[in-house]
């Protein structure tokens, strides 16, 4: 008797063994590769190195169409990156706006989950040369994800979470709106919904609803200098483009100045720079060139950037909308740059025309329908005075920084009000 309850009870604690290791695999009788492979055949899949925390990652390179309506018009090579721990917990997926960058963000961290980044179409690696612009649209793009995310919920059965950094969190917002039931949870931070080409929301920020009089008196004095030392600048620039071996064809060194003078408020409060430390006029022009290169950022305006940002330039000029430039402070020592607009860093060779609807129906479905998103902002930050303000019936949580920049994140909250975000994502993930 004793025997037979002995023999039952070690079958009984087999079976448990393989139940159990069942149910936490990948699934059941195949490895994590093998599942991709079969959810993805036609993708190109290869190992990489594990970000801090993940047990499997891979790159994977998927043949994603063209246009999602008529596939048969081509392919481009499209690169996600995939960070493993379960198939219960849940997924954070990464909706880049711009090139992937492969980086634990910080929503995965917060909630232990897995990650799935997907580059931007056209962008990075995800870039086909030349670049078929009719299909580089938000409506193109969020198929994408919409397509990947349909195939991995095969496989991973917890709960989603979309999040996106600026122009990211802007896509994770039309994701959002688009195919609402894809994810449980949107968190975008700094994501702007822009009304026009040129939203003068951004010029009234940095102008009369942020920092001191003196301090905006103090930032356009230093616009001011920057061009009343034009030749001295000039030549600093020369000087860091030749040590940093930048290239300055598409546009020119004068541009370059007076773009950077005319951005220079913009990046200031986008950046969170302190108003202390802006050169008086008594500086001298690598004075006033090194702080305008730590705000700023020449690099910005050189060859290498100029070409990486075409697409985002073309998407903001036909769809996303941008801001437009203040003329006021300067425009008497203006000798090269006409238009307050940011068309000129768009491409040359294709026809653009701005559609005002397409952000409009996606700012009315967050702010009246939007549950379920958790909105970042730095109380300081120029995007955000492009915020979406959701209505107050909604089940949506929206978390401004006072005095916080671009780089908000949720460490830099004060301690409550930390623990009222992951309450609020903690209630939503139930």
């Amino acid at each position: 008797m004793n025997k037979i309850k002995y023999i039952v009870v070690l079958l009984l604690v087999s079976l448990n063994f393989q139940f159990g290791f069942a149910q936490t695999d990948v699934a059941v009788g195949t490895d994590l590769e093998k599942s991709l492979m079969e959810l993805f055949p036609k993708a190109e899949i290869k190992k990489i190195k594990n970000l801090d925390g993940y047990s499997e990652s891979y790159q994977l390179i998927l043949d994603q169409p063209l246009d999602h309506s008529h596939p048969e018009r081509g392919t481009f090579k499209h690169f996600i990156y995939l960070s493993h721990l379960d198939v219960k917990k849940p997924m954070v997926i990464e909706t880049e706006g711009y090139a992937a960058r492969y980086v634990k963000n910080e929503v995965s961290s917060l909630l232990n989950a897995n990650q799935l980044i997907v580059e931007y179409r056209f962008y990075g690696k995800s870039r086909p040369n030349p670049i078929p612009w009719e299909y580089l649209t938000n409506d193109q793009a969020i198929a994408d994800y919409h397509s990947i995310v349909q195939k991995l919920k095969q496989l991973y059965s917890g709960k989603w979470i979309s999040t996106g950094i600026s122009k990211g969190g802007e896509t994770t917002l039309i994701y959002k709106s688009k195919y609402p039931k894809d994810v449980d949870v949107a968190m975008p931070y700094v994501a702007p919904l822009i009304k026009t080409q040129e939203d003068p929301r951004t010029v009234e920020h940095y102008t009369s609803k942020v920092g001191t009089a003196e301090c905006r008196a103090n930032i356009v004095q230093f616009q001011r200098a920057l061009l009343l030392n034009r030749t001295a600048l000039l030549k600093e620039i020369k000087e860091h483009a030749a040590k940093e071996k930048m290239q300055f064809t598409e546009l020119s060194i004068e541009e370059a100045l007076e773009y950077g003078a005319l951005e220079f408020p913009f990046s200031f409060w986008q950046w969170g720079a302190n108003c202390a430390d802006i050169p008086d006029t008594n500086s001298t022009a690598k004075e006033l060139f090194d702080y305008f290169n730590k705000v700023v950022g020449i690099s910005f305006y050189n060859d290498e950037q100029y070409y990486n940002l075409l697409p985002s330039y073309y998407q903001h000029m036909s769809e996303l909308g941008y801001y437009g430039f203040d003329f006021t402070p300067v425009k008497d020592l203006l000798q090269v740059v006409k238009s307050t607009s940011n068309m000129r860093f768009a491409p040359k060779d294709v026809a653009i025309n701005y559609n005002p609807k397409y952000i409009k129906k996606v700012r009315k479905f967050v702010e009246r329908k939007g549950d379920k998103i958790l909105y970042i902002y730095g109380g300081d930050d120029t995007w955000g005075a492009c915020a979406p303000t959701p209505k107050r019936r909604l089940d949506a949580l929206k978390m401004v920084l006072p005095g916080g920049s671009h780089s908000a994140r949720v460490k830099d909250f004060p301690k409550e009000d930390q623990q009222k975000i992951m309450k609020t994502l903690e209630r939503w993930l139930q």
